[in-house]
């Protein structure tokens, strides 16, 4: 754990904007995809939520059938590559203007997990950087968010963006997907959080099935076979055992 942020953020609505502006364009991957198939889908929709990082994120929601795997494939895999097109340019603006503290003194914060991804950036702009001393800025935090929203997102596991890039590689046989991932959010919330039992059950009561496109029997090219393997090494990358917590500690000003 090395990030630390304020317990009463500066700059929120330059967090909010950037947040919003990154989530929308993950939202329009998904819409402009299923444009391209002639699938359904309603404009992306934010849901606010008071939670430590404002919101639960943004949908769209699709109203006919998928035609094929292909397309289920391209319309699944579209969200995270567009957000993270947007997110890894502003956590490097966000990590350019945060502060490396070295004067010791006593507070209570926020502090982030540091996912593969983030600590490449982080030490490839800012060098190695001591335990608890970066002060990460609002760009930076939106840019981090993302990163743990796109994460979950990634997830392969019923109607989650993973959950679609894994039905459109495996088929029927995704579900053995599910159950693992909800079993090792489960080992998850045994071994560092708790909240990651939360999202153990919801896949358990919600995201184990995953309905079967029109025809769901014709397979993916080897290329989207590889796009696939690469959206999972995203996943790996963007994922932290300890997203965040709020504890006492020497920090610094």
């Amino acid at each position: 754990m090395a990030t630390f942020i304020t317990a009463t953020l500066a700059g929120g609505p330059l967090y909010a904007l950037t947040i919003m502006i990154i989530l929308l364009a993950h939202e329009l991957g998904h819409y402009l995809m299923c444009r391209k198939y002639r699938v359904d889908a309603t404009f992306p929709l934010f849901i606010p939520m008071p939670n430590i990082l404002g919101t639960m994120g943004a949908v769209i929601k699709m109203k006919s059938s998928i035609p094929n795997r292909k397309a289920l494939f391209d319309i699944g895999i579209a969200g995270p590559l567009a957000g993270l097109s947007l997110a890894i340019p502003a956590l490097i603006i966000g990590l350019t203007f945060s502060e490396v503290k070295t004067t010791p003194q006593e507070g209570v914060g926020l502090f982030l997990g540091e996912p593969l991804l983030f600590t490449w950036l982080s030490q490839w702009l800012l060098g190695p950087i001591p335990t608890d001393q970066l002060m990460l800025h609002p760009v930076g935090f939106a840019g981090w968010a993302v990163l743990f929203v796109t994460a979950i997102n990634l997830l392969p596991s019923g109607q989650l963006d993973g959950g679609h890039i894994i039905f459109a590689m495996f088929g029927r046989h995704a579900r053995f997907f599910s159950w693992v991932t909800a079993l090792t959010l489960g080992y998850l919330g045994y071994k560092y959080q708790p909240m990651w039992y939360i999202f153990m059950t919801l896949i358990l009561l919600f995201l184990i099935h995953h309905p079967a496109p029109v025809d769901d029997k014709t397979i993916l090219d080897y290329k989207r076979y590889l796009l696939g393997i690469f959206a999972f090494v995203l996943l790996v990358l963007c994922f932290v055992p300890i997203p965040f917590e709020f504890r006492s500690a020497p920090i610094t000003s």
